[in-house]
């Protein structure tokens, strides 16, 4: 069957809320689609990374499977981030340190601090040996263990501005529901991976198996966010959510 145009809906956020935009309607033919893909290509390739040693750990993440940041929502996170001078700082999911070496840089211009947990102890020490190449360990706070016992732990006196979600997918609402108590008043809350490879878009009998969980569990969580808090879908990367406090 020959394929000669795709209509794709888009939720943007919840009118009611600080992010007004109505849901979408738009007519993709295999043209446009080529167009989006390129467009996709060009925003990605205007993110230059100057320093030797940060190109070599994305290049050893991406050689040893390692899932990192995409170069577009990682210019767009440091974008938002920097301009709106975060100071302490929050990362669920280190993984090698690649994410998290952009956004202590960002915490620490601005006279705080970043604290980033991960859980995969191989992957842990990768991102310490990486925070020292670059002069950043000793700065900010980098923890081994889950998140979902570690954040509890955090002092509660300490707020922060910016909070960066990229972590187990199944367990997205209760990273979300920890954190939020952290935040403070006008942070935002930037959590990668939300679309799942496009799965969260498409009907259930499209959905793999073994990720039809996880896709129920980001479905829900999308709805919610979207519902109760002040919070907008972006669709590029993977999927971006964004919430202001």
């Amino acid at each position: 069957m020959l394929i000669t145009s795709i209509s794709l809906q888009i939720f943007f956020t919840n009118p009611e809320r600080a992010f007004p935009g109505p849901t979408s309607i738009i007519l993709v033919t295999p043209l446009s689609l080529m167009y989006f893909i390129e467009s996709s290509k060009y925003a990605q390739n205007l993110f230059k990374i100057q320093n030797e040693i940060v190109q070599n750990i994305k290049n050893e993440s991406l050689a040893g499977n390692v899932p990192i940041i995409t170069d577009e929502v990682l210019n767009y996170m440091i974008f938002t981030a920097r301009n709106m001078k975060a100071g302490n700082i929050l990362e669920i999911g280190t993984a090698t340190g690649y994410s998290g070496l952009f956004l202590a840089r960002v915490a620490n211009e601005n006279g705080g601090f970043l604290t980033t947990m991960e859980i995969d102890e191989k992957r842990y020490g990768k991102a310490v040996e990486n925070f020292k190449k670059l002069g950043l360990f000793e700065k900010n706070r980098m923890i081994l263990g889950d998140a979902l016992e570690e954040i509890p732990r955090l002092d509660k006196d300490i707020k922060y501005d910016f909070i960066f979600i990229d972590a187990s997918k199944g367990q997205y609402l209760k990273f979300f529901e920890m954190s939020y108590e952290l935040l403070n008043e006008n942070g935002i809350i930037f959590i990668d991976n939300l679309m799942f490879r496009g799965f969260v878009a498409v009907k259930k009998e499209e959905i793999p198996k073994r990720y039809k969980t996880i896709v129920k569990r980001l479905k829900e969580f999308i709805e919610k966010l979207n519902k109760e808090y002040n919070f907008v879908l972006l669709p590029f990367g993977d999927g971006v959510g964004i919430v202001k406090k």
